[in-house]
């Protein structure tokens, strides 16, 4: 018997609710970009707040969808039971039903039921459902409606009351939340069901009875103080988690034996020549019984995590070291490790699940579909980055383990920080490994070493941040006019208070603007609120979901009075002309360098322009002449603004209309055009009127940002020419430095020469002294523990020859343990050598014993296991430092 096809089932939805007066709209990409509460789409209402809170109006009273969801951080967080069990997982896709004030309880709850009995056909002796018990502490009653709704659809052996946590939906600590009705199923066979009730395995967690559906009811909003209010209006939002869906429609014991993870997984399976079994979780001290199971985690890990990676950066988020990226380069790393040691693939391979996945998902998600190639060649440079420490790190956990089981089998929290801090190896992931070898982490240690580290970054503040204060209550919609007006009369409607680093801000909402809020890679325009009696200075100006939020540093004594919200027109002048600019240089590279040409970022200020876009290789110099020059003759052709507000999304990309992957665009947009033939985009920014009014454009900089992903940084205008008119000056002050030679490249060539030959003197010079210290401190080596142990302070013009001496040393000393100091340019500098038979036997740590000693010295280091260096302020530290050294080495060892 064939299973249900994923694409079959999530349309039957979609065709149900459509059938009832919803409007289908389609997935908002992954990556949040306008909500600082959230870094992903963690719930299929995230894109909905503004409607449920009242901030925006809903463009249709019912709506239904099938949303990208990611949770892998904060309150909901499915990372470590995804592969182990059978039924989370990071990424998912939410069905979802929403009512905004429209329909509620009654008709949610009677077409929940007709759709999972009669068009899904589940067996309704299968079904249990939940309500709200009430909560005390937050003087909530029980949601008796609800209870008596559900008596006419089944009987009362099958309607459970459920607790706060399990039966009152919130958001975040923040946020619209209300009382919630979930569905669940009970997919044991006959047997066990007959043995045990379903009714007692509801909400505990057992693979087989597990939720399918949540209706949540939206009645309240949870304040900063914990409080509730009512919400303007009664709201529902619904989410099916189309995974399970598709394991209870198909009759199958596991989410991944579905249509929705198959392809992924038996294409896993073939090319790494393994069988997957679709083994039950492991049950026996928490690990694999056996190699099959170990195997078949491994294989849903990859299959769920890739999902996550490939949609994630699809939707314009590239892996990093900060907030969501770094997100993603954790699950990406976690994913390479289980191939690397569960499915011994030492090279990339994550990326070879793309477009097994991009077609698999064409007809709803396309965004992966257009940017396989470019997905596909992040992906494996992150592999080929993570997989050259990944084997130093395990052998680095392997060595800790022997003194982990002598220390209760727990790694410490400082050795689990230097692991992350040192090795790239996140806190979950070393959780991970210790948890297969039988250990645990000491994590409460290891947020210690990370609280210390962050309260050294300059980086580390707390912001407290205040509940809105409503000033004026208005059923009206703040509104933008800054498109047509330099300037706008205007109310203040709300304000809150923020403070950060011992500094207060406020931050108000107004009933009509003309500062342009953050958005697009365009800043935020600063300016003034000004009356009769006051001048208020705007900072900045964001946008929160979609409010526009202005940033100022004082309060009028009058929040009630007239304003004139007036944006600095000179500042957004520039702002205007790099942004048009911008619109040009994607269109200029498209033109040189091929239609792949996508933009993955950009930022637009008063000072410059930056472009991030898809490109594998670097931009040669004739390149960037042939783009600049494009664009100026763009410029000089003095093309007018084209602006088209309100078009339809389809005539919009009829026209050609350039989107940003990752964007969220409703079904009416804002098309820019610079000569249709040329430069058409969706654009919510401010521009010039025509091309004339940039003045000139000049190509500064091209760099690598990532994988994939190129740079270009440009000045227009004023800037373009006091660019050129620096380099001019640079240039001068050249020849004047040279004796202004008749033939400028020659001179310069010459000198060059002449600098090559006398470092080649200089370096000839440092060999032989480092060759004859060498012969002189292997003479001054001692025994010491069983191991031949030299610290000494040497001479050494360079960092460079510094190492090239303890390298030399080590190859004339077998079983070597050298600790060197040297004042290089009035500075302190430490190199410690280590055998790699000893570095092997984990018992001595190069890095590690470096960053000890460097505390002598005021500073810090690191390196290999065999070899690291450390830097400090300290000169007179060093002598300590050195004698600090044996006593270490000899207490490690």
């Amino acid at each position: 018997m064939s299973l249900p096809t994923a694409s079959h089932v999530r349309q039957q939805f979609l065709d149900f609710f459509a059938s009832k007066g919803h409007h289908i709209v389609p997935s908002a990409p992954i990556v949040v970009k306008d909500d600082p509460t959230l870094l992903f789409i963690n719930s299929g209402m995230a894109p909905f707040k503004d409607y449920f809170l009242g901030n925006k109006p809903a463009p249709y009273k019912r709506i239904a969808d099938t949303q990208k969801c990611l949770r892998v951080s904060g309150k909901h967080n499915d990372l470590e039971e995804v592969g182990y069990d059978t039924y989370h997982h990071t990424m998912f896709e939410m069905l979802g039903n929403w009512s905004f004030g429209d329909y509620f309880k009654q008709d949610a709850i009677a077409w929940a039921w007709e759709l999972l009995t009669e068009v899904f056909k589940l067996d309704k002796d299968r079904l249990y459902v939940t309500y709200f018990e009430g909560d005390a502490g937050d003087n909530l009653g029980a949601d008796t409606e609800t209870q008596h709704l559900w008596r006419q659809y089944t009987t009362d052996d099958r309607i459970l009351p459920g607790n706060k946590k399990d039966n009152f939906w919130e958001m975040g600590d923040t946020g619209p939340c209300g009382p919630c009705t979930e569905i669940h199923i009970d997919l044991r066979s006959d047997e066990e069901r007959a043995q045990k009730s379903g009714r007692e395995l509801v909400n505990a967690d057992h693979p087989q009875v597990v939720e399918v559906w949540n209706n949540v009811f939206m009645e309240f909003q949870r304040l900063a103080d914990k409080s509730l209010v009512k919400l303007p209006a009664q709201h529902v939002d619904t989410g099916m988690g189309f995974e399970r869906l598709m394991m209870a429609v198909s009759g199958v014991k596991s989410n991944y034996d579905t249509d929705v993870f198959q392809p992924l997984i038996q294409f896993i399976a073939k090319e790494v020549g393994v069988e997957y079994h679709g083994t039950a979780p492991a049950t026996v001290n928490d690990q694999p019984a056996t190699e099959n199971e170990k195997t078949d985690i491994a294989i849903r890990v990859i299959a769920d995590h890739i999902r996550t990676i490939a949609f994630a950066i699809a939707d314009g988020q590239l892996p990093s070291n900060v907030k969501a990226g770094y997100v993603i380069r954790r699950i990406l790393r976690r994913a390479v490790r289980y191939a690397f040691s569960s499915l011994n693939q030492k090279q990339p391979f994550l990326f070879k699940l793309v477009p097994v996945l991009a077609d698999q998902m064409a007809g709803i998600f396309p965004e992966l579909k257009q940017q396989t190639a470019f997905v596909q060649r992040v992906i494996e440079e992150e592999e080929i980055a993570f997989l050259k420490t990944l084997e130093t790190g395990l052998r680095r956990l392997d060595a800790l383990e022997e003194s982990a089981r002598a220390n209760g089998n727990r790694i410490d929290g400082k050795t689990a920080f230097e692991l992350s801090d040192t090795f790239g190896f996140p806190l979950d992931l070393t959780a991970l490994i210790a948890r297969e070898k039988g250990l645990t982490v000491d994590e409460e240690g290891f947020q210690r070493e990370l609280a210390q580290q962050k309260n050294r970054s300059r980086n580390a503040q707390e912001t407290e941040q205040s509940d809105w204060t409503i000033v004026a209550d208005t059923d009206e919609q703040p509104a933008f006019v800054g498109y047509d007006l330099e300037a706008a009369p205007a109310r203040i409607l709300r304000y809150r208070k923020t403070t950060a680093k011992g500094k207060t801000e406020y931050q108000v909402v107004l009933d009509q603007t003309a500062f342009y809020a953050e958005s697009g890679g365009q800043v935020g325009d600063t300016g003034y609120l000004e009356s009769d009696f006051a001048k208020v200075r705007v900072i900045d100006t964001k946008r929160e979901n979609d409010l526009i939020v202005h940033t100022v540093l004082d309060l009028p004594e009058d929040l009630t009075g007239e304003f004139m919200a007036r944006p600095d027109v000179a500042r957004r002048t520039q702002i205007r002309q790099n942004h048009s600019a911008t619109h040009l240089l994607q269109a200029a590279l498209r033109e040189v360098l091929g239609s792949h040409v996508q933009q993955k970022g950009s930022l637009v200020n008063d000072k410059l322009l930056r472009f991030d876009f898809s490109h594998f290789t670097k931009v040669t110099d004739d390149q960037l002449r042939q783009i600049e020059r494009i664009v100026n003759e763009r410029i000089r052709q003095q093309i007018p603004l084209d602006e088209r507000r309100n078009v339809p999304i389809a005539e919009a990309k009829s026209l050609g209309a350039m989107a940003l992957f990752g964007e969220k665009y409703g079904e009416f947009v804002r098309v820019i055009t610079f000569d249709k033939d040329f430069s058409v985009e969706l654009c919510g920014g401010l521009h010039v009127p025509n091309t004339g009014r940039i003045g000139y454009l000049k190509i500064t900089a091209e760099s690598a940002v990532g994988a994939g992903v190129r740079r270009i940084e440009a000045v227009t205008g004023v800037s373009a020419e006091a660019y050129v008119d620096q380099q001019l000056d640079l240039l001068a002050q050249v020849r004047e430095t040279l004796g202004n030679p008749q033939h400028l490249i020659p001179s310069l060539e010459k000198l060059s020469e002449e600098t090559a030959a006398l470092r080649k003197q200089i370096e000839q010079f440092e060999q032989q002294s480092i060759n004859q210290q060498k012969e002189q401190l292997v003479g001054q080596v001692q025994e010491l523990s069983g191991v031949n142990f030299l610290a000494t302070q040497v001479q050494a013009g360079s960092a460079d020859a510094l190492k090239t001496l303890a390298f030399n040393l080590r190859q004339a000393v077998p079983n070597l343990v050298a600790v060197l100091g040297a004042a290089i340019d009035g500075k302190p500098q430490l190199a410690v050598m280590l055998d790699d038979e000893i570095a092997k036997a984990g018992k001595l740590n190069a890095s590690t014993l470096v960053r000890e000693l460097a505390k002598e010295i005021q500073g810090g280091g690191g390196g290999q296991p065999f070899f690291a260096t450390a830097g400090g302020k300290n000169v007179a530290g060093l002598g300590a430092a050195i004698a600090k050294a044996q006593e270490v080495v000899s207490k490690s060892l």
